[in-house]
């Protein structure tokens, strides 16, 4: 009885061992790779991926559009305010030129960066820093050209010269790319006179920092087209590409 006993003991873990065998080579069946480019003896790992991270992907592009929403609208008056800002700058320009003056004592002078050492920048509000090319100079520059300025009639807010908003920053960034778009309005007979690009970090000083306009060796040129005082027209158009503040402003007489 011990005998057949353990005989039948044995034969009943013959045959669990030898399912467990198909059950194992089914499952590497199914993992091994059938593309006749590969090893076909390579078990192909499957790439783990948590649902945080499927869900990170799916709704990346829909997370900056949500930032891009929020900021259009903080700014939505943005074109309004900024023309009144300049035209109260084109006919006050010595009132502006006691704001700029005022505003250099927030200018800083950063010697930790290696690549840029002694880089002039501009806080705004004790924590926002926006970089700068000269610094004081150029402040200095335009406070005075502003202070020799007599007052000039305001500018008129006019719709068919806004240039359309690029899709990216890249297209921004592309020079060809604005002239083509000014060049769209031309071509419908609509004179634009001047016009150029401002990228900022915060919106609320585009106009002092488009006045003082320090950019190095062509430093001014936006302050002249905006206190031009042969220009009537005015067109504004901006935008958010994620967090960045881009704009396009054009001029006509």
């Amino acid at each position: 009885m011990n005998i057949i006993y353990i005989f039948l003991k044995i034969k009943k873990l013959g045959i669990i061992i030898f399912t467990l065998k198909k059950i194992i080579n089914r499952k590497l069946m199914g993992c091994k790779c059938n593309n006749s480019n590969l090893d076909q003896n390579t078990e192909m790992k499957p790439e783990i991926i948590s649902l945080n991270q499927i869900e990170n992907n799916n709704n990346n592009n829909d997370l900056i559009k949500i930032e891009e929403e929020k900021y259009m609208h903080k700014y939505s008056t943005y074109p309004e305010k900024i023309v009144e800002l300049i035209n109260k700058i084109r006919q006050n320009p010595k009132d502006y030129a006691d704001i700029i003056e005022e505003s250099i004592k927030n200018i800083i002078i950063e010697d930790n960066n290696d690549f840029e050492p002694n880089k002039p920048k501009i806080i705004y509000k004790d924590k926002l820093k926006v970089a700068l090319t000269r610094g004081e100079p150029a402040f200095r520059e335009a406070a005075k050209e502003l202070k020799n300025m007599s007052p000039i009639p305001p500018l008129e807010f006019k719709n068919d010269i806004c240039i359309p908003m690029p899709d990216n920053e890249e297209e921004f960034r592309d020079s060809n790319s604005l002239r083509k778009k000014v060049q769209e309005i031309l071509s419908k007979k609509i004179t634009i006179n001047v016009f150029f690009k401002e990228l900022v970090k915060i919106p609320e000083i585009s106009a002092l920092l488009m006045i003082v306009d320090d950019n190095g060796k062509n430093s001014g040129k936006k302050r002249k087209a905006i206190l031009n005082k042969n220009y009537k027209y005015i067109g504004v158009s901006y935008r958010f590409i994620g967090k960045k503040f881009i704009s396009y402003f054009s001029f006509s007489k």
